[in-house]
This record gives structure tokens, C-alpha cells and sequence, in this order.
């Protein structure tokens, strides 16, 4: 019996083609789709969990707090005294591992040297709390003594490619050399870090930056990243608990004895595999993903399937009567009802099967370029054997019996005696069901339309707003204190030459995030220094810094060292959001007035207009600006004239390789790190338009298969109005607009939705765009004109027809 369903099956899959290829590639597209999203969701997901203790492994963080109990900072990182201290104070952590990240110059010998963005001074604890293969070396032992070394296989071929690394020596920031003692497996791409070196924790003991006591005692340097290990199932909230005691009974030294530290600062735990989805949190190694992304992309993923199963259910049940003998003669021999459902559910699940094969090859093929799009690694593979088989089967199954629940259950209820007689008649109920799914799949269609637009419109906005300041035509690099000495003659060098306009050093540069800060501003007002609400985040300039990005001045002037020679420690300088906190409603009235900050004392000389340092997605927070000494500063910014850019380039190349040989020339366009920060809602746009492009695809598919189908069982009503003088244009208008009405209210009942979910998102900035009435009314217009050339063409060639044949047609 099941041969001859599936041979039936195929019989009528081969007669009515355009149906097959409609219910076939709809489905198989759908599915695409969510396998697509489904190996995005479960890279998401994965992440650190390969680790072996990973459910035992936490991170601890740190905030800030202003005196009214506000959090202004929630640091990743913490200071590096909180770790042996924690190891101490609680036994039950199992192992402590501080980590410090950073930007180093690498160098083999003379003419090979790089910038190694991923260098982690780690202790030796590291590899006892995390899985990390280690090809060669001891991973007890490799990071035991000062000046170590590890490195990943893939840096051991670009360093020693015709050599074993084991024993070979480097020289970083041509400062001290460290020996390599241990080579270790990449970290996969589902890690929140990428060291790509470890060198050992104890070198920086005796550097002259940090030094042994300095990191016993250094709370303000919130630069590590601390990880514990605790025991299995361990109630990590108890330790959390005892946190404020444990910072007031540490912190002494940072209390003036009246206000507790830990009213001001605070300590977490954060599971490790929390940090990649749910981190959003200052001074993340690496950008994180987003929890809401993944609901987000599951939600979509199951509106395309479900499409794609609307699409199957209306075009089975609108044939029906095609059918409709077939069921009555199989009734009359003797088929109960269970048998036709097990024949349309065989059906069903023959289609599934087909589909969710091409689905498989379809996923293979795009892959790849889904990988390039999200620079991701995802992978799909046959290699799983009998668990990948299972998973694709019973997704046949879910979507075959879904699909087809509904025809087997309205095709198999026909009565036989009506059916042969030829009485039958679609029921009420089909129709209504039909236009309801009808309605949902373009309310779903809409609503991706809608939040396509608002997310371009809300990056059009980022883009085109005015920041505060000239980013064009600015190029960025790092600065290295080798250029304390020499830095007026390069300065001087570089602008000999014409096409560069300006020289500037600074901590950061736009589009940085503003983390830096030394606490609170104390201004003079009246006789008195009144301290501000919050903690002010500073930024470290030169003189030239101002002129360089072109931001106004509203009030004083500048620094000028050469003329007021106390400015390199004595001035200060604040934007308008700042001089606003500290309750001046003009920024006249704070000039001159005498300012405290960290261990600073001296005067206010000037205020700056409010400009967007950081993204959109950060409100401009109280700046204050002083200048640095020589070894504050880490990066450079040049102004070079638009219509040289290329001469500016290679004459700033020609200069620091006379001044600097040994480093690289690197260097970033402001512009391009400005586009950076929002890449995450540029990829989303494009998924979006992706997604909805394929959800009105799949819609109209159905929509298609359905107007065919309505015009062919009024043939003979067309050709009647034809002979009594009705218009082409009539015509096609009468068979268009009952089609046209369900498309109408599916959009009405996507409009709040859309703007629900997208008035959520935007959230997320601190400036944003309006949700403007239009954007609903184009993605309107949109379906309705994809609609309605979905069904003119069915509508036309029907109005077209010779009416002659269908009046003789029985």
C-alpha cells in the first residue's frame, strides 16, 4: 500500500509541474534558510564551551558607581591585585589566572619585526583552568620563568618557518628578549580570546611599567583579566556575597575613612560561558555577540519555515477538487478515513524529504558565502553519520507532518456520494483558512520589510550626523615612547611637506571607547571646591590635537605650552556636556576657576563643543581633556589635504622610517574605524534584506500557485463577462482585488509589530533615528505592487483569453 501512495504520489507530482516546483522550492528555500541560521545559532552557542571545565570557570569584573549609587563603568577587567588576593581570602577557588592583554612590537631580528596585536602576559595557572593543547613544551612548566614565551603554531611559521621555535629568542618592544618555551594549538573561532603569544606573568615583575609591588598595590590600572576555577556545582553566590567586605578590608588605602570602597566599586562573577552572548561590558577583549541576535534569527528562521508550510497547506487544499474523485472512488472501494491521511501525510513527507535534500545541497553551496559575509567559521558536514541522519529526518518529519496535517485531514473528510455526483464544493471554512494563512505570510513578509528599512534609515543616520569635528582625511597610527626625544623633529619633518596639515598625539582617538578616568572633578564655586556628581572620563592630548580634528572652541582657548609653560600639568580643558555637569549654565562662567582631578591641581582654561567621541550607541558623556607627558600618549593622528592624500601618505612613510626603521609603517583611515562601529547593524541589514527578499519570494510563490488557481475555477465566469462587454482592464481589476485586500491587512496587522520589535532595537542607542510614518507606508507600497504583479499575470492571460473556449469547455 505505501508503494503504490508514493507511486500515486509521483504521478501527480509529475502532472501538475508548476505546482511541484512551487511547493518543492519553497520548502527547500525555507529550509536552507533555517539550517543556515540554525549553524549561525549554534556557533553562537557554543562558545567556550569546548573548554573542559567550563562550567566551573568565571570571570571577575568590576564597577564604578557615583555618589548617588549610579553605575557609570562595568569594567571586564579588574585590577591586578584582586587576584592573589582572591586566592588567598577564599580556599575554595580551586586556581586563579590573571591575563593582560596587549599591543607590542615583535621583533626576530632587524629587518623582521610586527606588531602583534594578540601578545597575553598569563600565569601558569592559565593552562590548568582553560584547554589549550600544547604541541611542544610543558604547559606546567613553559610559563614559569621570566622572559618566556609561547606561541601558536600558526606564529611559529611565521617566525621560525624552516626552524623548530623551541629555544629561540625575540625581542619585544626592543626592550628585553624572551625565549621561546612552548608552542600551543591555535584557540578555536568559538573563543572570546585569541592570543596568538602568552608570555609569562612573572616578566612583567620586573618591568619598569608594572614591577612586583606595583601589582600588589595598583588598584587604579583596571587592565587584567582575572579568571577563576571553582569546584563542581559550587554556589559561586556565596563568594559573591562576602565581595563588599572583602574590598573594604583590602582597599583601605583608596577610603578617606569616612566612605567605604565599596560603596564606589563592586566586584562580579561572570560565568565564561556568559561572556561571548550576554557581556556587553567595557573593555571587552574581543566584540562580543548579542543573546538578542540569536532569538531574533530563530524567530525569523521559523517565519520562513512557516511560509514555506503555508504555502504547501493552501496549495493542497485549494486543488482539492482535482483530487476530488480520486478520494470518492478510493472511499467507494473501501478507504476509511485513517487510510487517506496516511496517504496524504505519505505525500507530504515525500515532498519533505525531496526538499530537505536540496535544502542539504543548497546549504553546502552557500556556506561559504555566508562564512565571508559574517567572517565566521561555521561548518556543515556529512561527518557526523548517524546523528546527522536522524537530525535531517526528523526534520523531514516535523515539516511533512506540519505541512500536511491539514490537507490530509480536509481532503480525506470528502463525502463519496457528493464527490462521483459532482456536487462537491469547497466549504466555507477552506476559503477563510486560506486567506488567513494568505494574510499571515505577508504580515510576516512586512514585518522584515519594515525593520529592513529602519535599520538602514537608523544607519544612514549614524553615518550622515554631524559628529563634531573632521574625521576626513585623517589617518591614525600608534605612538611608541622611542619618539619622546625625537617627536618635535619628526612632527617638524612630517610637516615640512605640503599635503599633511597637522600632528597630533593622544590616549585614543575617535571612535575609541572613552574608559580612562581618575574619579570626580572638584571646580572652584564661590570660595569652595564643589566635587561633580559623577566620575569624568579623560582624554590625554597635545596641543595639536584640537587643531587636528578641527573642534570648536566656545570658550578660552587651547593649550600652549611654549607660551604658558605650566599647561603640560596645571591646564585643563572641558567639552560642554562636562561644564553643564558641574552646574554651569554658561561656559564663560567656569574659565578660570580652579580644578582638581586625580592628582592634579590648576585651572580651567578652556571648554570644548560637545563632538561625538564614541559611537551612537554611547550618549556624549563629561569629558575633561589634559595633557599628557611624553610616555601618556599611545597614538598619532594626521591631517592630510584631500587632494594629496597619496603624496601625505608615502612622505609620513618616508619619515618614520627614518626615524624609526625597525618598526612597520601601519596605519588606519579615521573614517574606516568609524564605519567599524557599525558593522554589527550593517551585517544586520543585509540579513535582513536577505531574509525578507527570500520570506516575499516564498509568499508570492504561494500567492501564484493560488491566483492560478482561483482564476482556472472561474473560466467560465471570465469568458461570460467577456461576451457581455466587460474590459481586460475590468477584468483583470475584479480578479486582482480580493487578493489585493488580504495583502492590505496583513499590513495593517504588521505595522505594530514591526514597530514594537524595532522601537525595542533602537533602544540600543543613545541617538537614534524617529520611526517615520513612511517607512511603514514603502514597505505598503512594496508588497502590494509585488502582489499585485504576482496575480496580474494570471489576471491578464485570463482577460486575454477567447471566451469562446472557455463557454464550450465542460
Amino acid at each position: 500500500m505505501l508503494k503504490n501512495y508514493l507511486l500515486i504520489a509521483w504521478r501527480n507530482m509529475r502532472r501538475h509541474r508548476v505546482f511541484t516546483f512551487i511547493n518543492l522550492f519553497g520548502l527547500a528555500v525555507g529550509l536552507t534558510c533555517c539550517l543556515l541560521i540554525a549553524l549561525y545559532i549554534r556557533q553562537e552557542l557554543s562558545y567556550d564551551t569546548y573548554h573542559k571545565n567550563a562550567d566551573r570557570i568565571y570571570r571577575v569584573t568590576r564597577n564604578f558607581s557615583d555618589p548617588d549609587g549610579n553605575v557609570n563603568l562595568h569594567l571586564a577587567n579588574v585590577a591586578p591585585p584582586f587576584g592573589p588576593l582572591l586566592k588567598n581570602d577564599f580556599p575554595d577557588v580551586e586556581q586563579v589566572a590573571r591575563t593582560l592583554q596587549t599591543n607590542t612590537l615583535l621583533a626576530l631580528d632587524r629587518e623582521h619585526s610586527f606588531n602583534e596585536s594578540e601578545i597575553f602576559f598569563a600565569e601558569p595557572a592559565f593552562f590548568k583552568i582553560f584547554t589549550v593543547p600544547v604541541r611542544q613544551g610543558s604547559p606546567d612548566k613553559a610559563l614559569q620563568e621570566p622572559y618566556s614565551i609561547m606561541l601558536t603554531e600558526k606564529m611559529a611559521k611565521k617566525y621560525f618557518p624552516d626552524k623548530s621555535p623551541m629555544g629561540q629568542v625575540l625581542r619585544m618592544n626592543n626592550q628585553f628578549n624572551v625565549k621561546v618555551t612552548g608552542v600551543y594549538e591555535s584557540f578555536p573561532a568559538n573563543s572570546h580570546m585569541h592570543p596568538d603569544f602568552l608570555v609569562s606573568f612573572n616578566t612583567l615583575e620586573d618591568s619598569t611599567i608594572y614591577g612586583k609591588q606595583n601589582l600588589l598595590t595598583n588598584w587604579g590600572n583596571n587592565s587584567f583579566n582575572t579568571y577563576l576555577l571553582f569546584p563542581k556545582d559550587y554556589p559561586v553566590a556565596n563568594i559573591e556575597a562576602q565581595f563588599p567586605a572583602f574590598i573594604d578590608r583590602h582597599m583601605t588605602e583608596e577610603s578617606d575613612g569616612q566612605v567605604k570602597p565599596s560603596s564606589w566599586t563592586k566586584l562580579f562573577l561572570q560565568k565564561l560561558t556568559d561572556i561571548h552572548l550576554r557581556s556587553h561590558l567595557d573593555s571587552e577583549i574581543e566584540p562580543n555577540g548579542n543573546i538578542t541576535n540569536v532569538y531574533l534569527f530563530s524567530a525569523v528562521a521559523l517565519f520562513i519555515l512557516l511560509i514555506a508550510c503555508i504555502n504547501f497547506m493552501n496549495l493542497s487544499t485549494a486543488r482539492s477538487s482535482l483530487r476530488a474523485k480520486e478520494i470518492g472512488l478510493r472511499k467507494v472501494m473501501g478507504a476509511t478515513q485513517p487510510n487517506l491521511i496516511r496517504q496524504f501525510l505519505s505525500e507530504s513527507l515525500l515532498f519533505a524529504l525531496l526538499a530537505v535534500i536540496i535544502a542539504l545541497v543548497l546549504t553546502r553551496l552557500t556556506l561559504p558565502i555566508l562564512n565571508r559575509f559574517l567572517e565566521e567559521e561555521l561548518r556543515f558536514t556529512f561527518g557526523n553519520g548517524g546523528v546527522m541522519i536522524l537530525v535531517m529526518v526528523g526534520l523531514a518529519l516535523l515539516v511533512g507532518l506540519i505541512a500536511g496535517s491539514y490537507p490530509a485531514l480536509f481532503l480525506s473528510s470528502f463525502q463519496p456520494v457528493k464527490v462521483l455526483k459532482g456536487k462537491l464544493t469547497v466549504g466555507r471554512n477552506s476559503v477563510s483558512l486560506r486567506k488567513t494563512l494568505v494574510v499571515l505570510q505577508f504580515a510576516i513578509s512586512v514585518v522584515l520589510l519594515v525593520c529592513t528599512a529602519i535599520v538602514y534609515k537608523q544607519l544612514g543616520f549614524c553615518r550622515n550626523m554631524a559628529l563634531g569635528f573632521d574625521k576626513e582625511h585623517i589617518v591614525t597610527m600608534d605612538y611608541t615612547s622611542e619618539l619622546n626625544d625625537k617627536f618635535n623633529a619628526f612632527r617638524n619633518e612630517v610637516l615640512a611637506s605640503g599635503p599633511v596639515m597637522q600632528v597630533g598625539r593622544s590616549i585614543g582617538v575617535p571612535s575609541d571607547r572613552l574608559l580612562n578616568s581618575m574619579g570626580t572633578v572638584r571646580i572652584q564655586k564661590e570660595d569652595s571646591l564643589a566635587p561633580s556628581p559623577i566620575s569624568f572620563q579623560y582624554l590625554g592630548i597635545d596641543e595639536q590635537f584640537i587643531d587636528t580634528y578641527k573642534i570648536k572652541l566656545v570658550a578660552g582657548r587651547n593649550f600652549a605650552p611654549r607660551e604658558y609653560p605650566t599647561d603640560d600639568s596645571m591646564a585643563f580643558i572641558l567639552n560642554e556636556a562636562g561644564v553643564k555637569m558641574l552646574g554651569f549654565t554658561n561656559p564663560r562662567e567656569a574659565l578660570g576657576r580652579n580644578v582638581e582631578y586625580g592628582n592634579r591641581k590648576g585651572k580651567l582654561v578652556g571648554v570644548l563643543q560637545d563632538f561625538h567621541f564614541e559611537s551612537m550607541h554611547e550618549k556624549i558623556k563629561p569629558l575633561i581633556f589634559i595633557m599628557s607627558q611624553g610616555d601618556g600618549y599611545n597614538d598619532l593622528s594626521f591631517k592630510i589635504k584631500g587632494n594629496q592624500l597619496q603624496a601625505g601618505l608615502a612622505h609620513i612613510e618616508k619619515t618614520w622610517k627614518q626615524f624609526l626603521p625597525h618598526r612597520p609603517f601601519e596605519y588606519t583611515f579615521l573614517d574606516e574605524k568609524f564605519g567599524r562601529l557599525y558593522e554589527t547593524e550593517q551585517r544586520l541589514g543585509t540579513l535582513f534584506t536577505f531574509f525578507s527578499a527570500i520570506a516575499i519570494l516564498i509568499a508570492c510563490l504561494g500567492l501564484f500557485g493560488l491566483a492560478s488557481f482561483a482564476i482556472e475555477q472561474r473560466t467560465k465566469e471570465i469568458g461570460i463577462r467577456k461576451v457581455l462587454g466587460a474590459s481586460t482592464t475590468g477584468i483583470v481589476s475584479l480578479l486582482s482585488k480580493d487578493f489585493l485586500k488580504l495583502v492590505l491587512l496583513a499590513n495593517i496587522l504588521a505595522w505594530p509589530i514591526a514597530w514594537y520589535g524595532m522601537h525595542q532595537w533602537l533602544q540600543d542607542f543613545a541617538y537614534r533615528t524617529p520611526i517615520s510614518w513612511w517607512t511603514f507606508g514603502l514597505a505598503t507600497v512594496l508588497a502590494v505592487i509585488i502582489a499585485l504583479l504576482t496575480v496580474s499575470f494570471h489576471a491578464i492571460k485570463a482577460a486575454g483569453s477567447n471566451p469562446a473556449n472557455a463557454l464550450r469547455s465542460e
